[in-house]
């Protein structure tokens, strides 16, 4: 194995996982139920976050380590807390009441 080889491979990064997973995520919430579709997808999305933040690069850094960790986590918590929101009417009725006041 050479240079050049560990180049290459590194240069992917994670990207294939969390790809992979998306397509399984989205493949949940059109066959399955878009309650779980959501919790995946961001599980998923807070994986690459993870990652990205332990130093892995590839297609997943747009921008500084951090600030890639960071836009990703709370985007994949907001999908997490998203799912776990849809059909549950006392938890929407509990956010409605914060924000009407």
């Amino acid at each position: 194995m050479s240079l050049r080889d560990d180049v290459e491979r590194e240069g992917w990064g994670p990207y294939p996982l969390i790809l992979a997973g998306a397509a399984v995520a989205v493949g949940l919430v059109f066959l399955i139920d878009p309650r779980w579709g959501g919790f995946a997808l961001g599980g998923v999305i807070m994986i690459g976050a993870a990652l990205r933040f332990s130093g892995f690069g590839g297609p997943l850094a747009v921008r500084g380590r951090k600030a890639d960790a960071v836009t990703l986590g709370l985007a994949g918590f907001m999908l997490v807390l998203t799912s776990l929101l849809l059909d549950n009417s006392a938890a929407k009725a509990l956010i409605e009441s914060l924000f009407s006041r």
